[in-house]
Order: structure tokens, then sequence, then C-alpha cells
């Protein structure tokens, strides 16, 4: 009986092999651009999302790097302790690599790139995990997408799946509807799978994605800057989104 192509044997050593070379060209393209530019941001972010994320790459990919991968990597390719820097003092920075954290090299002014990501931020969806920000009661009637412009009701077709995510809704002329208001989530408590995904049927976004700024680390003076203001938390359900090592690796 001849095999099924499906069934193929993967030298475990060969994968290792490969992962070893992938890390190390990693920690070389970092120590790379150590090299090459004046400032070394590390940075945090909150509500983690690879889209998002890519955005802030292709507005600075002109004239900055960023990888967000493995932060012992990274760590070590800076550098942890004096003996082991890679440039004179990054070590105080690379201290800080620990868990999900990037790092931004550039040649811009610290206080430009302070005044650009603190502008930036971009709205999402909550998931799983997350802590509703504000309480969001549906009223009775016609259940809407608020998202729509305008507003507009579901189609009958998707009113067995808001049943099966916890709405108690009836169809009045071929439109699910609430015949009494439900409260979706309260605010301050987790979201649970079921909430979570109605909030993104109906079109509610809460929370939003930002890039927070931790410390920084000059070419020039070897010095490490910390900035202040209160670090990031990252909730429950936003571990675990970080991108596949070939797409944290910068360009």
């Amino acid at each position: 009986m001849p095999k099924s192509k499906r069934s193929k044997l993967v030298s475990l050593t060969k994968v290792d092999k490969k992962t070893r070379k992938h890390k190390s060209e990693m920690m070389d393209k970092v120590k790379e651009n150590a090299d090459k530019w004046k400032y070394c941001w590390l940075f945090e972010v909150g509500a983690m999302r690879n889209a998002h994320l890519k955005t802030v790459r292709n507005l600075w990919k002109d004239s900055a790097r960023i990888f967000y991968s493995r932060a012992s990597l990274m760590a070590k390719a800076l550098g942890t302790t004096p003996e082991e820097e890679h440039r004179m003092g990054i070590h105080k920075l690379a201290q800080q690599v620990q868990g999900q954290v990037g790092l931004l090299f550039t040649d811009t002014e610290p206080q430009e790139v302070i005044e650009w990501f603190a502008d930036f931020s971009q709205p999402d969806f909550a998931r799983a995990g997350n802590v509703a920000t504000r309480t969001v009661i549906l009223p009775a009637g016609p259940v809407m997408r608020v998202h729509s412009d305008p507003p507009e009701p579901f189609p009958h077709n998707e009113e067995p799946q808001l049943r099966r995510l916890g709405l108690t809704t009836t169809m009045n002329r071929g439109v699910p509807t609430l015949t009494s208001p439900h409260k979706l989530c309260e605010k301050g408590k987790v979201l649970t799978a079921e909430q979570a995904q109605l909030l993104k049927l109906i079109g509610e976004k809460m929370v939003t994605f930002r890039v927070g700024l931790i410390a920084r680390w000059e070419a020039g003076s070897g010095e490490v800057i910390q900035l202040d203001g209160p670090r990031m938390t990252t909730q429950q359900g936003e571990h675990g989104e970080a991108e596949d090592e070939n797409d944290a690796m910068s360009d």
C-alpha cells in the first residue's frame, strides 16, 4: 500500500537548526541597527494588534527600524551587562527589555518621537479577558449595528447567532428584536467570549491600541533616559498576539 502524501516525517534536528539560525539572524539585525542609529527606544504596546503595529512600521519605514520579537533575544543582542553590551551604556536599556516590549531605532529627535506616539492611537474591539471600560445596555427594540452609518438592524439570518451569544431575541417583521433592555457588559468587569463577540458584532470598540515609550538610549553619550508616566498594563486576553518572528524582524 503506498504511503499517504500527508504522512511525512520531519526531523526535529533540522527544525532546531533552522530556529537557531533564525534567532542568530534576528540578533545580528538588532546589533546592526544599534550601530546605525542615534537612538534606541524601548516601547510597550497597549491592546496589541498586529495590523496596527504594521501601520506604525509603515509610517516609520523611511526613518526608523522596529523590532517586536522575543524579549530575551533582543536583550541578549544588546547585551545586559557592561561586559556584554554591544554599544556603550546600552546594557542599561537591555536590562529593561522584559515582557511584551519592542525596540525602535531612529535618528529622529526625541521630542518629535514623543509627540508622534502621544498622538497615535487606534480604537479596536475588546477580546475575551479584557476589562469592560464602560457599561453597554442594548435598548428594547431591533438589535442595531451601531457601526453602520446610519445604524441598521441585524438581518433575520443572524438571529440564531445572537441567541447563541446570550440575547433573548424574537423576530418582529423579520428583524431580531429585544422585548426588554439587555445589559451586554458592565464597566470594570472581565468580558466573556460571548460578550466580546457581541460587542464586535454591534460595532462597539472598547480598547485602544497605543505605543507607550519607556526609555531611550543615546549613542552619542551612552546615556539611558527614562520617560515619566505610568506603565501600560497588559490585560488578560492581550497576551500571545506577538507577530511571528519573520514579521517581528525589521526590514
